[in-house]
C-alpha cells in the first residue's frame, strides 16, 4: 500500500509509526546515495512513491525518473527539470543541477507532511497555506508555534521533545542552501532515535535533570533551528551527526 493511499476513514497513524515509516524511507535513499555503486539520485521522492507493508516497513517505488549520480570530481548532474511540484528542491528547479541534496530536500517535504498531516500542495486551503513549505517557514522560527504544526489527528499523543526534534530535522532538510542540508545517513540516525518509544523515557528523564548553562545555549539554538543553521552556513557541507547529541539534549519548555 502506498502511504498516500491510507484511507481518510482509517485510524490515523500514531506518532512512532510515522517516525518508523520516515526512517525506512530515509534508509531507501541512504542505499541509493551511499551504498549503490554508482550512486543514484531518486529525483522524484514524494509520498505517493513510498510503499508500506502490514508492519509499516517502508520501501521506495517508481524509479522512472532516477538518475545515476555524479562520479569522480563532479558534484552534480545537469538534467532536464522533472519531478513533482511542491517536492522539488529550489536549486534543481532553477538550474537543472541535480545532487543528492535535492533528494534530501524532497525528503524534508514528505517528512513535514507526515508531521503536520498536510499535503505539499493543497489548493483547498487559504492561499497562504496552500504551499506546505512556505506555510512552515515562519513557524520554524518560532518555537511557540511548534505544537500548532503537529497533525491535529494525533490529538496531542506524541512526545513533545520528539516533535521538536522531528521539526528540527525537517527544517534542516528544507534549507534553501543545499550545502547545509544534512546527509541522508545522518537523517536516518536521527529518525531511528525518534521511532523508538524507549527513547521517550530517556528524553523525559533528561528533561527533569538540572539545566546547565551549556544546555540553555542548546535550548536557545533549538528555537526554530535558525541559529544552529546560520552558524554552519559558511561550511562546505553540513553533517547532522555532528549535532545529533545537541538535538537529543534539547529541553522542552
Amino acid at each position: 500500500m502506498r502511504i498516500a493511499d491510507v484511507s481518510a476513514d482509517a485510524k490515523p497513524l500514531e506518532w512512532h509509526t510515522r517516525m518508523k515509516i520516515a526512517a525506512g524511507a530515509a534508509k531507501g535513499l541512504q542505499y541509493l546515495h551511499e551504498i549503490a555503486n554508482p550512486p543514484v539520485i531518486y529525483r522524484d521522492f514524494k509520498a505517493s512513491n513510498i510503499l508500506i507493508d502490514e508492519d509499516y516497513t517502508a520501501k521506495l517505488s517508481d524509479f522512472g525518473l532516477a538518475k545515476i549520480g555524479p562520479v569522480g570530481d563532479k558534484n552534480h548532474v545537469s538534467t532536464r527539470v522533472m519531478g513533482t511540484y511542491g517536492y522539488c528542491a529550489p536549486e534543481y528547479a532553477l538550474t537543472g543541477q541535480l545532487t543528492k541534496m535535492s533528494d534530501v530536500y524532497s525528503f524534508g517535504v514528505v517528512f513535514l507532511e507526515m508531521i503536520t498531516g498536510r499535503r505539499a500542495i493543497d489548493t483547498t486551503k487559504p492561499t497562504p497555506e496552500q504551499h506546505l513549505v512556505h506555510w512552515a517557514e515562519p513557524l520554524f522560527k518560532d518555537k511557540s508555534k511548534f505544537v500548532a504544526m503537529a497533525d491535529p489527528l494525533l490529538e496531542g499523543k506524541y512526545p513533545m521533545k520528539g516533535l521538536y526534534q522531528a521539526l528540527a530535522v525537517a527544517a534542516m532538510c528544507l534549507q534553501e542552501e543545499a550545502s547545509i542540508r544534512p546527509l541522508i545517513s545522518d537523517v536516518v540516525v536521527a529518525l531511528e532515535h525518534l521511532a523508538d518509544p524507549k527513547n521517550d523515557d530517556i528524553d523525559r528523564a533528561e528533561q527533569s535533570a538540572p539545566i546547565s548553562s551549556s544546555e540553555v545555549a542548546q535550548e536557545t539554538a533549538g528555537e526554530g533551528n535558525k541559529e544552529v543553521l546560520d552558524s554552519t552556513s559558511d561550511q562546505e557541507s553540513y553533517s547532522f551527526s555532528s549535532r545529533e547529541k545537541e538535538l537529543n539534549e534539547l529541553d522542552v519548555v
